[in-house]
């Protein structure tokens, strides 16, 4: 509403809502900050576990930030912008989600502080991007370089990032399975490393233990040999892969074809086997022993296929042929009359297994395959939906640690030294921006102090510890020892993460906070008008 002359204008809507200045800040920071609190018990190893119910009645229950914020249903505009922080850090590196939302919720937490002693929120923003490009320094400072073939290492990163789950009893068995699949897909395009994480397939089944979990060095289909007579195992297997269907081919147009005789009908008959037939013929050929096809296949044509001896699979889907395509070494092909044995892909061996209540078929002993896959098993369903979890979070850090090979200390320990390197720079800042740095420091040092926290332990006493470890050149790599509840060498405890992971959540932590303190002015547009009454 504006006033002209003593007249109200009304400029907006009847029934909109609007808060302006320190209502709208501090309406969007106890949003952004409620969301942070959510998930803020489920960071570190002996952090807690949220059950999730929605709205059908289904149950999940994880500690994994991503899942969560992507399941509760979210309705503040300023809270969706912390769950959006999330989703990037997955998006990104895969890890890191809690991280990033708890370090948001905790800048805007100090940022509010400040603004009550009257810092304005663009100095509070211009200080929190000064603070965000020196952090950037300094963790490239601290990391360390690792050599991406170093299998041990990269273990070491993958178990990390599992020590919080709920199941890391197997974390060992679990790193070991995203090392062996990450390594097999890399592919080096000019001087980068490039690791397309789509071409690891992720099979879930119920029964049996989480150690029967393996990596197959080929692909499963979850399909079954189309034929009862043709074999149902094929060692040494050459492989057929075609886009198009083994069947008789409508006409383009609508055709009639006049039959007066049944002599006719038998030709007719014949001639579709005839076509039919030499399809089979070209794979027989060239040498295939196994066809996958992405559409259907005649009867007939099955027939003919089992009398040679060609196991079969028909509609599969065109990511698996994909998928096929790169663990087999084997062309894509629409006709089959221009196939050639140079086409065909190679495995050991193909077979139809029955895993849990269904059969499958498994493509394995790949020479180099390019695309692999996982089986995870367990006893229940909450748990293998978990482990999938925990597997992707090891695969993406993996990935982030061969990608940028820098990693850093975990436990806290990098959190602390970027806290007490960025208080020093404050000082050489100056004005009002050196409290936002020294702000922006303080609330970095929230994860460590979670980290005690979720483990029953004393924040201040740890923290005190920690921070005088660290005003020592060796003690850089100090963190929490959750289980000792002292501080302790991450790097030689092995609790290390890559640095992608830290530089990307304090990025998107940056950002988001700094947009919601911006924001002096909310307007809510007016429900909805109702319509009549029936």
């Amino acid at each position: 509403m504006a006033q002209l002359s003593g007249v109200p204008i009304l400029i907006l809507k009847e029934g909109t809502e609007r808060k302006r200045g320190k209502d709208a800040q501090k309406n969007n920071i106890s949003a952004a900050k409620a969301v942070a609190e959510a998930v803020r018990t489920t960071l570190g190893p002996k952090g807690m576990d949220k059950m999730l119910v929605d709205s059908l009645g289904d149950v999940t229950i994880t500690n994994d930030g991503a899942t969560i914020l992507d399941t509760i249903d979210v309705e503040h505009p300023a809270a969706k912008m912390i769950v959006e922080v999330a989703k990037t850090q997955d998006d990104k590196v895969g890890d890191g989600t809690t991280t990033s939302v708890i370090i948001s919720g905790e800048l805007l937490n100090l940022a509010e502080e400040l603004m009550e002693q009257s810092v304005h929120p663009t100095i509070i923003f211009r200080g929190y991007r000064k603070a965000l490009l020196k952090s950037k320094d300094i963790l490239q400072n601290l990391a360390t370089k690792i050599d991406t073939n170093d299998t041990e290492i990269l273990m070491k990163v993958a178990e990390t990032s599992m020590n919080s789950k709920l199941i890391e009893v197997v974390k060992n068995h679990f790193a070991n399975i995203a090392v062996k699949a990450v390594i097999q897909v890399k592919e080096e395009r000019g001087n980068k490393m490039m690791i397309d994480l789509d071409q690891i397939q992720i099979i879930k089944k119920e029964g049996k233990s989480l150690f029967d979990t393996n990596i197959l060095d080929g692909i499963i289909v979850d399909k079954e040999v189309v034929h009862p007579m043709m074999p149902k195992s094929v060692k040494n297997a050459k492989i057929a892969l075609i886009s198009s269907s083994l069947e008789v081919e409508k006409t383009e147009f609508d055709a009639e074809i006049r039959i007066q005789t049944p002599d006719q009908i038998n030709k007719f008959l014949e001639e579709e086997a005839h076509m039919l037939k030499n399809r089979v013929d070209k794979l027989k050929e060239i040498g295939a022993n196994v066809v996958f096809c992405q559409k259907g296949i005649d009867d007939k044509a099955q027939n003919f296929l089992a009398k040679e001896e060609i196991l079969t699979v028909r509609r599969v889907k065109k990511s698996d042929m994909e998928k096929l395509a790169r663990a087999t070494n084997a062309k894509i092909i629409n006709n089959i009359f221009e196939i050639g044995e140079s086409d065909l892909g190679a495995a050991g061996k193909v077979e139809e297994k029955k895993i849990g209540d269904d059969n499958m078929i498994l493509i394995s002993e790949c020479a180099d395959p390019k695309a692999v896959s996982i089986l995870i098993r367990a006893g229940i369903e909450h748990v293998v939906d978990e482990a999938e979890r925990m597997l992707n979070d090891a695969l993406s850090v993996v990935k982030a640690a061969i990608e940028l090979p820098y990693i850093l200390p975990g436990g806290g320990a990098s959190e602390i030294e970027l806290a007490k390197q960025l208080r020093a720079y404050a000082r050489s800042i100056g004005g009002r921006e050196q409290l936002a740095i020294e702000v922006y420091a303080n609330a970095l040092e929230i994860i460590p102090k979670t980290l005690v926290e979720n483990a029953g332990y004393n924040p201040v006493d740890l923290i005190v510890e920690l921070r005088s470890k660290h005003e020592i050149e060796e003690g850089k790599s100090y963190g929490i020892n959750i289980d000792s509840g002292k501080p302790d060498d991450m790097t030689k405890l092995g609790v290390i993460e890559p640095l992608s992971v830290l530089t990307q959540a304090i990025q998107s932590a940056t950002e988001v906070s700094s947009m919601i303190l911006k924001i002096d002015d909310v307007i809510a547009a007016s429900g909805l008008s109702k319509g009549p009454e029936e």
